[in-house]
């Protein structure tokens, strides 16, 4: 664990300095992506990137499991994320985040959810690709949650030339132990699977895009991708879904990193 830890140190101290000599210098910085990537490979993921993601203009939907569908997503496609407020002010994730500039929105403020949808409007205006868990929870990957749908309002009507990509994180046999899910505490999570001998292979998908305009409305969105992506982790785990064993508590479960808006 202490050597991964260590690894991952020394990733923030050659990425980060180099990402703001970009901004200093006005390019476009990718060592945010680069940096996701290498962290993601020191916590064990093997990514293998299955599909074409696409770059700009795009809204990703993507199952949940753990922390590192963050960093496994990020470097695969360079994508932000949204992630609740609380994140923002964390010691150091916060920092992180920032920098790969993430969406931040308040889970509990149903009334300034217009506020949270114009940012996203304007991320997606300047070409962003964002990712959202539209199942609002982490899962343990033999299981895929109905979707909630506030922050697809951002598709009502969708800006023009944005397509929706549904994205399936597939841990394989390592999916239910690296699952970050019940009452384990994030930092327990976080040295469980640091401390884990050996690698796993991370599959990401990238599904066929789909343009939000011949499905009106958030909730035929959110059925279409839910379906998209039901079909193909079906198609990985090779039976049918079964159900998730903390679906009573996950309303009031507290999600992980970057959950989306419930």
């Amino acid at each position: 664990m202490w050597r991964r830890i260590a690894l991952l140190l020394l990733a923030v101290l050659t990425h980060v300095p180099m990402h703001y000599l970009w901004r200093l210098l006005r390019l476009s910085s990718p060592w945010p992506r680069w940096f996701l990537g290498r962290a993601a490979r020191i916590a064990g993921a093997r990514v293998v990137k299955v599909g074409t993601p696409l770059r700009r203009d795009v809204f990703y939907l993507s199952n949940h499991l753990s922390w590192i569908d963050i960093l496994a997503s990020g470097g695969a496609s360079g994508t932000a994320f949204v992630a609740k407020a609380e994140i923002g002010t964390a010691p150091v994730v916060g920092w992180l985040a920032g920098m790969n500039r993430t969406v931040y929105v308040k889970r509990e403020n149903r009334l300034g959810v217009a506020d949270q949808i114009n940012q996203l409007r304007d991320a997606l205006a300047d070409n962003w690709a964002i990712t959202i868990f539209p199942e609002g929870t982490t899962t343990d990957g033999q299981s895929l949650l109905p979707f909630k749908t506030p922050m697809l309002r951002v598709l009502e009507p969708p800006p023009p030339g944005v397509m929706v990509q549904p994205v399936l994180l597939d841990y394989g046999q390592a999916g239910e132990e690296i699952a970050w899910i019940g009452q384990e505490r994030g930092v327990d999570n976080a040295r469980r699977i640091l401390a884990r001998k050996g690698s796993f292979e991370l599959r990401v998908h990238f599904l066929e895009p789909f343009l939000p305009a011949d499905f009106p409305g958030r909730k035929a969105i959110a059925a279409e991708g839910r379906r998209r992506l039901e079909a193909a982790l079906v198609d990985a785990l090779g039976h049918p879904l079964r159900p998730f064993r903390f679906a009573e508590e996950a309303i009031g479960y507290k999600p992980a990193v970057s959950s989306s808006q419930s």
